[in-house]
């Protein structure tokens, strides 16, 4: 963990965008609303002091009347007029509920305004993708988005307005304090307001006896994050991938590994249990100390008749709320070493995110002078520097259809991913045309969350396109079946079959009519008929878009015009595959 100053400058940087964002207006009067109302609750609690003197100097003068009017609506006491208990208790709800009300509808519109922008940076020029390459620091990216951006939010505004409370409330009752404590002698020396000092004193080492027995809380805190989100990330990858284990009969691995992560979570969190225990002795005992303290000390003034009952309770009272905000720190110690590790996880996701943003590889994409997409010059390379591809050109034509065939990991799919302008180990040129549409289709299609409708037209705005569009596509592709439950949300990527999914790709192709588009083994899970009928429709129905194949079936070939094939690290033209 690092320094103070380097992390309150983090802290500072992840707050200060929303606040001078097109948002920070409404946001600002929301707040200026909470800290009012939250203000209105510290003047409240100074006159239930002095409410406090005259209602015990009533009890103590066994003064019926100002008893019962100080309790219901009010009353004069001590030639003052004071509010009545059940009007303060009504007035203090009525501010705390709506006090409450607006943090929170602060604290949602700052979460929903940083969840948008992360987002945003996060897939922009692919970084997500990069991250994933090249970062394995910075991990789970999921839980730092959904989780700790709630806390962050959730945990600055609480800490920042309880802060902000103590020290009013400081201020507040420091002067009453003074007023009431009056001058002690020690030693032949007058101290005035020695209550005031006594709190300061006492709440100081409380301060930093909290630091000194916390301070681990801020590593394991840090540390509980991070395998929190390993073993969650654990399990959900095992969610997503139930067929594959289950054809493997890996359950007993499986759970070798869950329990072995989860052992970690456990190892960690005792650590944080005997922190917090050490801590809470410690704060537990400050507290009930605190509560008795200030009548011990003022007790010797009320013997000797200097000062009635209620002023011993306004002196207890004033006391306790000058020793509380001083002792902000101690009562926050816990939550505030949860706050810091939240702030270094976010800093730390905020900087790989710029650095995969302004990370350039090699790798240029430009517009093309001509209507083709051509590379030229294009090196690519495996993250660990091995080059799969060396000085190769390409160049594809709208409306023709090009084969690319060679060994398994010669780097065929990697080609892919540098013409998509994903691949960030190489170097050369890919000119695309501009404004051109250009859909890559893997081997294994990516189908997202929600209805079959969605996952039919991805990336295309589903109700955009006509329902039966859709209907009539999916018929022409062999999936008829599916036609009528284009408005069912399902876990598509499951409970459809290889072969399902790859034809659902190719109605996403007839839709999307692209100009360029990329097969990587696109048929590969389909039978030799169901290949031909697809690749027919391609060339019947997007007689205009230019198809580059990866495929290693010969019968592929006869829907292409040329071939490549790679390997021994060079791209050659040659024959089509009899």
């Amino acid at each position: 963990m690092r320094a103070v100053g380097p992390f309150l400058r983090d802290a500072w940087r992840l707050t200060r965008p929303y606040w001078s964002s097109p948002e920070r207006g409404r946001a600002l009067v929301l707040l200026s609303a909470v800290i009012l109302l939250n203000l209105a609750l510290v003047g409240m609690s100074v006159v239930l002091t002095y409410w406090q003197r005259a209602f015990y100097n009533a009890l103590e003068a066994k003064d019926s009347g100002t008893f019962w009017a100080l309790l219901l609506l009010g009353g004069d006491a001590d030639g003052t007029w004071f509010p009545g208990f059940c009007v303060v208790a009504a007035a203090y709800i009525l501010i705390a509920v709506y006090q409450l009300y607006l943090r929170q509808a602060l604290q949602i519109r700052w979460r929903r305004w940083l969840t948008e922008r992360y987002l945003a940076d996060w897939l922009s020029d692919r970084a997500y993708y990069r991250m994933a390459l090249t970062d394995p620091k910075t991990d789970n990216p999921d839980q730092r988005i959904a989780e700790d951006l709630r806390l962050f939010v959730d945990d600055t505004l609480s800490l920042g307005l309880g802060l902000m409370n103590s020290v009013v409330t400081l201020f507040s009752f420091l002067f009453v304090l003074w007023s009431l404590s009056g001058p002690l002698t020690v030693l032949g020396v007058e101290i005035p307001g020695y209550m005031v000092w006594v709190a300061l004193l006492y709440s100081a080492l409380g301060t930093w006896l909290a630091h000194l027995i916390g301070r681990p809380l801020i590593r394991l805190n840090f540390l509980q994050q991070r395998v929190e989100a390993d073993f969650r990330y654990s399990l959900v990858r095992l969610r997503d991938n139930v067929e594959g284990v289950a054809l493997h009969g890996g359950e007993a691995d499986e759970e070798r590994g869950l329990t072995a992560r989860f052992r970690v979570l456990m190892e960690n969190w005792w650590g944080i249990m005997l922190a917090t225990k050490r801590l809470t002795f410690f704060t537990a005992g400050f507290a009930q100390v605190a509560s008795i303290f200030p009548i011990v000390v003022a007790a010797p003034a009320y013997f000797a008749g200097r000062i009635p009952l209620g002023g011993l309770i306004q002196t207890s009272s004033a006391f306790g709320q000058v020793q509380g905000a001083l002792s902000w720190f101690v009562d926050n110690y816990a939550r505030l070493t949860e706050w810091r590790a939240t702030v270094e996880r976010l800093s730390g996701f905020t900087r790989a995110v710029a650095e995969a943003r302004s990370a350039q590889g090699g790798m240029r994409r430009a517009p093309a002078a001509q209507d083709a997409l051509t590379m030229h010059g294009v090196t690519l390379a495996l993250p660990d520097g091995r080059v799969l591809l060396q000085d190769a050109t390409l160049r594809l034509d709208k409306g023709e259809a090009v084969l690319l065939t060679g060994a398994s990991g010669s780097g065929k799919s990697t080609l892919f991913r540098a013409l998509a302008g994903i691949w960030p180990f190489g170097r050369g040129e890919v000119a695309v045309p501009e404004g051109s549409r250009v859909l890559f289709l893997p081997q294994r299609p990516y189908l997202p969350l929600g209805a079959l409708r969605r996952a039919v037209c991805y990336p295309l705005d589903a109700a955009a396109v006509p329902d039966e569009v859709v209907r009539q596509t999916l018929e022409d592709v062999g999936l008829g079946h599916l036609k009528d439950r284009l408005e069912e949300e399902d876990a598509w990527d499951r409970r459809l079959s290889g072969g399902e999914q790859q034809r659902l790709a190719f109605a996403r192709a007839l839709l999307v009519k692209p100009d360029f588009l990329f097969l990587d083994e696109a048929t590969a899970s389909l039978d030799s008929a169901a290949e031909a009928r697809l690749y027919g429709l391609l060339r019947e129905r997007l007689p205009e878009t230019a198809v580059l194949s990866i495929a290693h079936r010969e019968a592929v070939a006869r829907w292409h015009d040329r071939a490549f094939r790679l390997g021994s690290g060079r791209l050659s033209e040659g024959p089509l595959p009899a």
